[in-house]
């Protein structure tokens, strides 16, 4: 999983688009609100922080691999939980802002 690129008009460089996870060479999550990274956990937006954790990584000293897809297989016996978590995350990002927006302010 890794987040599509776009151009700055201004400076030409590539950087992150936020609205797009590209999900595997088949699957692409595009409009996603940049106000579902206004959710926090662990010091960073959820959908980051669901990204990083799904991610497949290999260990450079035991050469382990960590690949959610395996636990996804082998444990949940559903393929489809990796995209599905993150599609859930995304929601719950969304509503969660939308409810801590409605609440009054705090009175000190």
């Amino acid at each position: 999983m890794r987040f599509g690129k776009t151009k700055d008009p201004e400076t030409g460089k590539t950087l992150a688009d936020k609205t797009t996870i590209l999900y595997n060479p088949h699957i692409t999550l595009r409009d996603i609100p940049l106000e579902a990274y206004t959710y926090i956990v662990n010091g960073k937006p959820a959908i980051e922080w669901v990204m990083e954790r799904q991610s497949v990584t290999t260990d450079k000293s035991s050469h382990i691999t960590n690949d959610a897809n395996h636990y996804a297989t082998e444990t949940l016996q559903n393929p489809k939980y990796p995209l599905e978590l993150l599609q859930r995350i995304i929601t719950v990002s969304l509503e969660t802002m939308k409810v801590v927006g409605g609440l009054p302010g705090l009175c000190v």
